[in-house]
């Protein structure tokens, strides 16, 4: 059980699996008010930096869920490193479908809802882990600004323009699930650089470690085309961020 290799790849470098900075994930831990003993359930959880940092800065308890071989690997080494590991813990596993045995005050799945195949479905999935007044967390991709075809879209990680919305439409998207927006977090322009950018490096030393390996093919036009893509499109057109949401 593993994700595509192409992430273990590019963003085996990164702590962070999204456009968000340390900054930004400590403002959200920030802005929900944390308290030692909160249990947070993270469904595609990465290297587990969210959880281990709240571990540490605010007391959470939490569990974390990941496809990634890679990935679980380093959310236990962060949590070793960081020195919560009495605290977190980290499954190996398919986070679609994981529901906990004893419900959690925060469900977060920042950036990988096609677990629950959208956000809709996401949600409904956080949501049989979460106890009354309890918060889910959702980190959505969404429109900066329309693109103009079917093409740029597709320039910017989508299949379609219809695949994101524009950030008016999306929180009015979460009151028509039945949910009060409470707070959001939304990445900047350094987020995604960061989260984009570093990828360039990490694949252009795997090629120079690797350059027999039958990926590299694949490596290299992502490095060839990546960045160029990425200035010229995503930057300019595609936002993120993560929305704390509270049932009607």
């Amino acid at each position: 059980m593993d994700i595509p290799r192409i992430f273990n790849i590019t963003e085996s470098a990164h702590r962070i699996h999204n456009p968000f900075t340390p900054e930004k994930l400590a403002t959200l831990g920030a802005v929900l008010r944390l308290e030692p003993g909160t249990r947070v359930l993270d469904l595609g959880s990465g290297s587990g930096e969210m959880l281990c940092t709240w571990a540490r800065d605010y007391g959470i308890v939490g569990i974390g869920v990941d496809m990634s071989q890679l990935f679980f690997s380093q959310a236990k080494l962060c949590a070793e490193e960081l020195g919560v590991s009495d605290r977190v813990e980290f499954i190996h596993g398919d986070a679609a479908g994981y529901v906990t045995d004893e419900k959690v005050d925060v469900a977060a799945c920042l950036g990988a809802t096609w677990i629950g195949g959208g956000a809709g479905g996401t949600i409904e999935l956080l949501a049989k882990s979460l106890r009354p007044e309890g918060i889910i967390l959702i980190g959505e991709p969404y429109w900066l600004r329309l693109p103009p075809t079917e093409d740029i879209a597709k320039e910017c990680f989508a299949n379609a323009i219809s695949d994101f919305l524009m950030l008016p439409e999306l929180i009015a998207s979460f009151g028509d699930l039945g949910y009060y927006v409470v707070e959001m977090v939304l990445a900047d322009r350094e987020g995604w650089d960061r989260y984009e950018a570093a990828k360039w490096l990490t694949m252009r030393r795997w090629l120079k470690a690797n350059p027999g390996d039958d990926f590299a093919k694949e490596v290299r036009a992502q490095l060839t085309s990546g960045p160029k893509r990425y200035v010229t499109y995503a930057r300019e057109y595609l936002g993120w961020g993560v929305f704390a949401l509270m049932a009607r």
